[in-house]
């Protein structure tokens, strides 16, 4: 794999809101592993699978190469040792958790960012000035977006946006989906929790992005923002921002964004 490794910054913040009691959202950093987690099952039980997911995501910083079937089978494990708990401790009992991250992999012999998510946690990515939506939600508003019932706007205030289709915390899970392409220099991600992507605009997040150029001070706006915006659910972003850097030449041709997708039962979040 090519020895260049960019320069990347990250931030991280997160807030339980105005509204909720505890915050079961997870989010964690560790080496060039990245992820948001948002848990559900209320009371303690969705702190808990939010945590469990968020630890065992991260484990992959300790390996020397990450490739994407890595971050597959790691987000498998989360799920089982979510099943696991929830077996030990029936208090827990129907917990379960989204997960969305970034992580640098190695694909072809070349560095790529890989993008991840199975739930409604988002990813978005900033170029150039302009930010687009990675991820794809797993839930029910967004599948009536997709048909062309409700714009992206309603989908933000329809009473059924808690409604996900996939997630941890499930036997089978569900599919995860991936995305994966090289890294180019000056680019930044959002990994957000619903409760920021429900109560900031993308044209509103990219604002920030704009005004704040330094990843800590980025992620802590977007979350006084979204709290201040109405802070009706927990919010957390991390934000990862790719230093001016050479993008590896030894680009390999399977660098095209690919999505898996599968459907499911949906879930009420708590």
């Amino acid at each position: 794999m090519s020895s260049a490794l960019p320069s990347i910054a990250a931030g991280l913040a997160t807030d339980v809101g105005r509204v909720r009691q505890h915050n079961e959202d997870a989010a964690l950093t560790a080496g060039n592993v990245y992820v948001v987690a948002d848990g559900m099952g209320g009371h303690a039980a969705g702190e808990v699978a939010s945590r469990i997911a968020a630890e065992t995501v991260v484990e992959l910083a300790g390996r020397p190469v990450i490739q994407v079937r890595d971050i597959l089978a790691q987000v498998e494990e989360a799920n089982r040792r979510i099943l696991a708990s929830a077996a030990r401790h029936p208090e827990q009992t129907g917990m379960g958790t989204t997960v969305a991250g970034l992580a640098l992999v190695s694909v072809g012999g070349s560095r790529h960012w890989a993008v991840f998510n199975i739930g409604d946690s988002r990813v978005y990515r900033c170029l150039d000035g302009r930010l687009s939506q990675v991820t794809v939600d797993h839930s029910e508003v967004w599948e009536l977006v997709e048909r062309g019932l409700i714009t992206p706007e309603q989908a933000q205030r329809h009473p059924g946006r808690n409604v996900v289709t996939r997630s941890l915390g499930r036997d089978p899970m569900g599919v995860v989906d991936t995305w994966v392409f090289p890294p180019y220099p000056g680019e930044v991600f959002v990994i957000c929790s619903d409760g920021l992507s429900n109560e900031l605009t993308r044209e509103e997040m990219e604002a920030v992005l704009a005004d704040h150029p330094d990843a800590e001070a980025a992620a802590a706006e977007l979350v006084r923002r979204g709290v201040a915006a109405g802070g009706r659910d927990n919010v957390t972003a991390i934000v990862v921002a790719v230093q001016g850097q050479d993008a590896d030449s030894d680009v390999d041709e399977d660098t095209t964004p690919r999505e898996n997708v599968n459907g499911s039962s949906g879930e009420s979040r708590s």
